[in-house]
């Protein structure tokens, strides 16, 4: 399959502010708005128009392709719901041969992703009631009938949560064929809806939150106490660490605990097995910032963390920047003789969050990518465009200040989408750069009075000044309108939210193309996992 095809003239549209864009390939539109999809509105297209512009690109895509592009979401872009779409419109247009049962076997990572997945046929297929599900997609189910074989009780029980599907629903409609004796046992339990509670720092507090107590300060103890134990017993999981600092902190928990949650944040293999996207540690570390500081607003329990100018908050900080910076380690980096700009878009339709329950926003996962790349990049220069073009200098090592930095002064510079702008000052100053990476929606446009646009200034400043620049576009919407052609002119088009989009942008920088990691993933595999 040869994904990264050459656009033509004939192929120019016009994306939502009515800019001249060009039209992707099938496989590359795919990719890009799926791996950038949160299932949910987003500023310029409604959520589902999303989907039915996915199923349409299904339709026009290779089945396999399809298939593999659902395991690369799930392991490589650490997505839950854009797999679980992929799978249930694969199963709806493909049938005929064993594609769809592998590629579900090998995408279902959790145990509460057979019940959601489950789910998320019901909805699509608009099936009323768990009762209505009977036209289950056979290959679906046998792919679901092979993760059941997966998982333990433990896995099992602590995903049994009330929902219109359940896991006993599931294993009714899935009928799991048990690998042994023991495996006929658990499904059995939960068959009889008698699986163990598991331990979790959710069950173990809401117990606590069901006894009765003498008093505020023995309730108080009591969580302390039970915070204390989660961390010591290594079982809180790194999503939850950074769910909780701040309940952590006003439960009073000792200093010495602190720090041992401060070691696991910033620990490299907890970080490598996180999987967690990079601006979940900026969402933590603003949390600790939204800490009240002065004395009237502070509980006299996180007074005592506030030890020197920031103590123990300062001590979770800075591991939150060491555990970001962990994350960035897949980038390799460049010579330091190369010369970097990078530009971030701070435009209205950036002022989005990504999730209805989310307070990060688009242009954060912009801010975020960006100074992941500075931190490992050496001759670099970062700023932001929205009415203007403006260079923000900021320290290469502070990945989540800087972000905070430019979140600051964001208004400096307005909030359109004039992109043109960057490439128009490096024509104007005449300043060589080996590569230039915009990180947008790709909505660009020309608010101002005038014709310019910045696939014209890219071809001049090409031709005048640095023709051996490389335009990098980080799409962070997959609208599927980029403002300049793909491929030609050295221009390339990455996109999604993980840092293990840096792996993307390494194999381009070494002659590969953009959908490439996607092609090599072997669905007949019946392991689960990426390869």
């Amino acid at each position: 399959m040869r994904f990264n095809t050459v656009n033509n003239g004939s192929m120019q549209i016009k994306n939502y502010e009515g800019e001249k864009t060009f039209r992707l390939d099938p496989a590359m539109e795919l990719y890009t708005a799926v791996v950038t999809w949160s299932v949910s509105d987003s500023f310029y297209e409604k959520d589902n128009d999303r989907l039915l512009r996915v199923r349409k690109l299904i339709a026009e895509n290779d089945p396999l392709f399809v298939a593999k592009l659902a395991v690369y979401t799930r392991y490589k872009m650490y997505m839950r719901s854009a797999p679980l779409v992929l799978l249930t419109e694969l199963a709806r247009v493909h049938s005929g041969d064993d594609l769809v049962s592998k590629a579900t076997a090998k995408v279902i990572a959790r145990a509460d992703e057979i019940t959601e997945l489950l789910a998320c046929y019901q909805v699509l297929n608009k099936r009323k009631g768990f009762k209505k599900l009977g036209g289950l997609s056979k290959q679906l189910q046998k792919g679901l009938s092979t993760a059941f074989n997966r998982f333990d009780e433990y896995q099992f029980a602590k995903y049994n949560r009330p929902a219109e599907i359940r896991l006993r629903d599931a294993l009714f409609m899935v009928h799991p064929k048990p690998k042994d004796e023991a495996q006929q046992h658990l499904f059995n339990k939960i068959a009889d809806d008698r699986l163990e509670t598991p331990y979790t720092w959710e069950t173990e507090l809401s117990a606590l939150g069901q006894v009765s107590y003498e008093c505020d300060a023995e309730k108080e103890a009591a969580f302390k106490a039970k915070w204390e134990e989660l961390i010591d017993s290594g079982k809180l999981g790194h999503m939850a660490t950074l769910r909780n600092l701040r309940n952590m902190l006003e439960a009073g928990v000792s200093h010495p605990h602190i720090r041992k949650v401060a070691d696991q944040l910033s620990a490299p293999e907890k970080v490598a097995n996180a999987k967690q996207f990079p601006f979940r540690y900026l969402a933590a570390y603003r949390e600790l910032l939204s800490l009240p500081t002065g004395k009237s607003g502070l509980s006299e329990k996180l007074k005592s963390f506030f030890t020197g100018s920031d103590g123990y908050v300062g001590e979770l900080l800075e591991a939150l920047e060491k555990a970001v910076v962990q994350s960035a380690s897949v980038i390799a980096g460049f010579d330091e003789n190369t010369r970097i700009l990078l530009a971030c878009d701070i435009s209205g339709s950036m002022q989005k969050p990504v999730s209805p329950k989310s307070k990060v926003l688009l242009y954060d996962v912009g801010l975020m990518l960006a100074m992941l790349l500075q931190s490992r990049c050496r001759n670099v220069r970062v700023g932001m465009f929205g009415d203007t073009w403006k260079l923000i200098p900021v320290p290469k090592n502070n990945v989540l200040a800087n972000v905070q930095e430019f979140y600051r002064r964001e208004g400096e510079v307005g909030y359109s989408t004039n992109g043109f702008l960057v490439i128009e000052d490096l024509l104007k100053q005449k300043v060589v750069m080996d590569k230039v990476m915009l990180f947008t929606d790709c909505q660009l446009w020309n608010s101002m009075t005038g014709t310019k646009n910045i696939y014209a200034l890219w071809l001049e400043y090409k031709r005048t000044v640095a023709p051996d620049a490389r335009l990098y576009l980080f799409d962070l919407m997959g609208y599927g309108r980029p403002p300049v052609q793909i491929i030609q002119n050295e221009v390339y088009l990455l996109a999604g939210w993980s840092d293990k989009i840096f792996g993307v942008l390494d194999a381009l920088e070494n002659g590969g193309k953009a959908l490439d990691e996607i092609e090599r993933i072997d669905i007949a595999s019946c392991s689960p996992g990426f390869l």
